[in-house]
């Protein structure tokens, strides 16, 4: 990838207001579904799905991704101290199953994307699906 360095900066970009919103004082409600809160999922999901695009060996993605599952423990413990927030393991669930998912889209054809994308702004083809016909 030739803009390796640009990915990164906007994954830990993405890392920094996952943390912010964490432990805003004003969190955002989402919902769930059934026990599942719905922002702890997606947002531990798209950070994996993006980082398993940067990271592209297995223990590059398993290291990304256990080091996402130790973030939102961190910050669960985070928030029990901020005196407006709470602490929750079912949060640490969420945010683990949201984890495992961008895992496995991951290692699909759509976390291709970014490499295409990559390729595409250094001019090196046409956009297109990943895996497919540019």
């Amino acid at each position: 990838m030739r803009y390796r360095k640009l990915w990164l900066a906007i994954g830990f970009a993405l890392v920094a207001l996952v943390v912010f919103l964490s432990l805003t004082p004003n969190p955002l409600e989402v919902g769930q579904i059934e026990e599942v809160k719905v922002g702890h999922f997606v947002a531990y999901g798209v950070l994996m799905l993006w980082f398993a695009q940067i990271f592209r060996s297995g223990q590059g993605r398993i290291g990304a991704g256990i080091l996402l599952v130790l973030l939102g423990v961190a910050l669960e413990y985070a928030q029990s101290m901020t005196g407006y927030r709470s602490f929750a393991y079912a949060d640490m669930r969420d945010n683990a199953i949201g984890v495992g998912a961008g895992l496995a889209v991951g290692i699909t054809r759509v976390g291709g994307i970014l490499e295409v994308v990559d390729a595409w702004l250094a001019g090196e083809r046409q956009m297109g699906i990943p895996g497919g016909k540019s």
